[in-house]
């Protein structure tokens, strides 16, 4: 059998979101976690990653860039995309705390979401404590 990679870009939104658990999975089974795919959002999260540990466990948003929503506040979620290859981790709550005042965004205002197809140089350097490098 002779395999032939995919083009991302080829994916529906659907294959996009399938394609990213497994990339953010892969990465985080590095670090001892098992990754458990929701088949609906629960509380907000699309899937709970498990410490081996027994007692560390996190829930995540899979987004395709930096994201917020008002709909995630007080949840204990975490926002999780991938960029370059690498794995992007933060706590939602925290890093709104450091940017709301930021954000000008009129959606934002209007319906309390926030989204970026790319970090900007300004969140790049806020999320890089929280970046998590793509397995080598």
């Amino acid at each position: 059998m002779k395999l032939q990679r995919i083009k991302y870009s080829e994916l529906n939104a659907k294959a996009q979101e399938t394609y990213n658990f497994h990339k953010a999975a892969s990465i985080l089974a590095d670090y001892g976690y098992n990754c458990i795919w929701l088949s609906n959002d629960w509380n907000g999260a699309d899937f709970i990653a498990v410490h081996i540990d027994g007692i560390s466990d996190i829930k995540v948003q899979l987004k395709g860039g930096p994201s917020f929503s008002k709909k995630y506040i007080g949840k204990n979620l975490y926002i999780g995309f991938i960029e370059q290859g690498d794995l992007y981790l933060y706590p939602h709550d925290k890093i709104l705390d450091q940017v709301e005042s930021a954000i000008s965004d009129k959606k934002w205002k209007e319906k309390g979401t926030y989204f970026q197809t790319k970090i900007t140089k300004r969140f790049r350097e806020i999320l890089e404590p929280y970046k998590i490098p793509k397995n080598s």
